[in-house]
């Protein structure tokens, strides 16, 4: 039996103490520990990693806080467009999704796009058509409301702008303001398998059917038993431009870097070079874990079988 552990993301971007509430910090250290728990519970009792970080992110995308799922922002036509995907190392097995519509927990899509459709990729509404044929939960508009992020979008729906996250702050404030909302996993299980996942309502205000790189295997999204599995969060446009998960692995296969020094080059590195700002969460197929960021926060929480536990929020 291998070491098991289990990593999780809840976004990342201009996330400073002095803008928060301790109330809404609490908030958001408390859901990402139920989260990376209910995940590791999986591990525990010696489930897969793809099931392991299936259970957390349905839980992140359940919570109105995060931008996937309940949570999701809205689009410049005030409705909300999912992404997600997940991906197993052991036989690189990929589902992905984008651009779907009231799918309470587009991560499950994702899965049986994965198992179940001889695809890997479905959007918009083929992938809604599927959802339903997979018998996938769905839920009313209303279910996605939240009066925040209403008031998000409210605030520059008339403008060609669009807003990475969440923030109530007026335009100025909003644009300087960057989070990265999106929600992703990734664990070793204690067979040596790993598996990575990512889900996100994308960007407020986004237009023309915008994907970002979470659903994109290999940019925000990436796990191969021989390598990594990795979760990205951040303003995509450049992850996609870097293929930023994939070349992690890429460094570790062909460079032999371990997995920090891999993530490290491309997100100080890499994407620094190019103007990219988030992070990245990996695991290896030994059970190591790796956080790295480079803007000032990011929602995140690492679990692993020798007893360390720990969740946070900035740099």
């Amino acid at each position: 039996m291998s070491d098991y552990s289990m990593v999780l993301h809840g976004g990342a971007g201009t996330i400073l103490k002095e803008d928060m509430t301790p109330e809404l910090e609490s908030a958001y250290l408390n859901a990402l520990q139920i989260a990376l728990d209910a995940g590791f519970a999986v591990l525990e009792q010696g489930g897969t990693a793809v099931n392991a970080i299936k259970a957390a992110i349905v839980i992140l995308e359940d919570n109105v806080l995060f931008n996937a799922g309940r949570g999701a922002v809205f689009t410049k036509k005030g409705v909300q467009e999912m992404d997600a995907a997940i991906m197993d190392g052991s036989d690189l097995s990929a589902g992905a999704v984008a651009g779907v519509r009231n799918v309470r927990n587009p991560i499950m899509l994702a899965t049986e796009v994965m198992r179940n459709s001889n695809h890997v990729f479905l959007s918009g509404k083929g992938a809604n058509d599927f959802a339903i044929k997979q018998g996938i939960k769905l839920e009313p508009d209303e279910y996605f409301y939240s009066a925040f992020r209403y008031d998000q979008w409210k605030a520059i729906r008339d403008s060609d702008n669009y807003s990475l996250d969440h923030t109530n702050h007026h335009l100025e404030e909003l644009l300087r303001d960057k989070k990265f909302g999106t929600v992703g996993a990734v664990a070793c299980d204690s067979n040596g398998n790993i598996a990575a996942a990512t889900s996100t309502g994308g960007m407020t205000n986004k237009k023309y059917g915008r994907i970002g790189d979470s659903p994109v295997i290999g940019c925000g999204t990436y796990a191969n038993n021989k390598t990594c599995a990795i979760s990205c969060t951040g303003h995509g446009e450049m992850f996609i431009r870097t293929v930023a998960a994939y070349d992690v692995s890429c460094l570790m296969e062909y460079k032999g870097l371990s997995l920090q020094e891999a993530m490290n080059e491309v997100v100080n590195h890499k994407l620094i070079n190019i103007g990219g700002e988030g992070g990245m969460i990996g695991v290896d197929a030994k059970g190591n874990h790796a956080m790295v960021l480079n803007s000032a926060g990011m929602y995140r929480g690492v679990r692993n079988n020798k007893g360390f536990s720990e969740v946070s929020i900035y740099k």
